[in-house]
């Protein structure tokens, strides 16, 4: 037993001596040294993690009442929504927080973005996290398909086609995704079983995430790293605090959607049952994919489409390589800071083209921020790593706070004049 586990009750001693479980939560979760200046926007990890949580035991539930069959599913939904006590909540529960599981994830992202969290020794870390994003994605995908309205039906068709731009290989792909030359039942079982399958998958990737996070410590606003005890703090009790006031707004936020406008981030056409012989005005996907779908169709090239889509995922794993700056966080480099808000705002116009029909302006703007897209990561964020002039480090995470953000050392100054 871990010395650092200090209790009386001897059934926790005595199961903690043979399998030390207590040890270590008390480790990860109660003793953990984390840097003492981490803000606010470090509560969205935690966020993902209770997101996730939510999302397994809801769709447990609901898998309980869920037929997967293309004559039944539609009406399966509409009897958990109707007639199952309490199912319409959970239902609601299950589709509000899909949504904002990714808004919690883009947010924890973007800030890893902003303070260089994905910099060295941390590259596995970051490579990690956008594994669970991809792993979100198909889980999302599939779990989209499963209502069985005109939406989920055709979206599946239209995503799952995609795959037959693959030279050679693409129709095998195409049949063997749906069970057939269709989408149709066998489809839907598949996509049943995934559904269920992959949240499972995404919690073994989030132990190997905590696992990677704790091997160096977290990062922090500052972007250097915690020298010793004097800039560490424990976990418990002061980010569990912040950690459980964060759970607490973002519930408020929730309920806001859930009791009000359960339905505002959805589509009306999947209250439309499927019928393969009437194709909707406009097939779009949901809202989270809609950056990746504009990317999509700002290509005239189906084959080139396809693959700027996954490279625009793709490219998120060799992110560590391209910038090369010493510095980790956006406080200390000014230019890369403009630069920054210039690709959040960038992503944020795919988001509206990927709603908007591919023609006339949306599609100049889609195919123009397509364009930066790529440009940030593979010339943007080189050239900065070389041409950059960053500001001098502080010594310790301490010194900011302790002299008011001033007291800057000339040691630390010399190397990023060198840079």
């Amino acid at each position: 037993m871990s010395e650092h586990l200090k209790t009386n009750n001897a059934l926790i001693k005595w199961i903690d001596h043979r399998l030390p479980v207590f040890s270590m939560m008390n480790e990860t979760l109660v003793d953990y040294p984390a840097p003492k200046n981490l803000n606010y926007w470090w509560n969205f990890g935690s966020l993902a993690g209770f997101a996730l949580v939510v999302m397994i035991v809801t769709g447990i539930v609901l898998a309980m009442q869920y037929t997967a069959h293309v004559d039944y599913a539609f009406n399966s939904v509409e009897r958990i929504m109707r007639d199952v006590n309490g199912g319409w909540l959970v239902r609601y529960i299950h589709m509000n927080m899909a949504s904002f599981f990714f808004i919690v994830v883009f947010i924890h992202m973007f800030r890893g973005l902003y303070y260089g969290s994905y910099k060295s020794p941390r590259e596995i870390l970051w490579m990690l996290g956008v594994v669970i994003l991809l792993l979100m994605m198909a889980t999302a995908f599939m779990g989209y398909v499963l209502p069985w309205g005109q939406m989920s039906f055709w979206g599946a068709t239209v995503i799952t086609n995609l795959f037959s731009a693959i030279p050679v290989f693409g129709e095998s792909i195409v049949v063997w995704l749906w069970g057939g030359f269709s989408v149709d039942n066998p489809t839907l079982n598949r996509f049943f079983a995934l559904h269920y399958l992959l949240p499972f998958v995404i919690v073994g990737v989030v132990v190997m995430h905590l696992w990677a996070l704790h091997r160096f410590g977290s990062n922090n606003p500052i972007g250097i790293e915690a020298n010793g005890h004097q800039d560490k703090i424990p976990f418990h009790p002061y980010y569990t605090v912040k950690d459980a006031f964060g759970v607490g707004v973002f519930l408020l936020a929730f309920s806001g959607f859930l009791f009000f406008a359960p339905n505002f981030l959805g589509h009306p056409d999947n209250y439309i049952p499927a019928n393969p012989l009437v194709t909707p005005a406009h097939i779009v996907p949901e809202w989270y994919f809609l950056p990746f779908y504009a990317i999509l169709r700002s290509i005239p090239d189906k084959l080139l489409g396809v693959v700027a889509m996954f490279a625009s995922i793709g490219i998120l794993f060799i992110l560590p390589w391209l910038d090369r700056s010493p510095v980790r966080s956006a406080k200390f480099r000014p230019v890369y800071k403009w630069f920054f808000w210039l690709f959040f705002a960038n992503c944020i116009l795919l988001g509206w083209v990927g709603q908007e029909a591919a023609e006339g302006l949306p599609l100049i703007l889609g195919r123009l921020a397509t364009a930066w897209y790529f440009i940030h990561f593979l010339v943007v964020l080189p050239l900065l790593g070389v041409m950059e002039r960053p500001k001098p480090l502080p010594v310790s995470i301490s010194e900011p706070v302790l002299s008011g953000g001033g007291g800057l050392a000339a040691a630390a100054a010399k190397p990023m004049e060198k840079a």
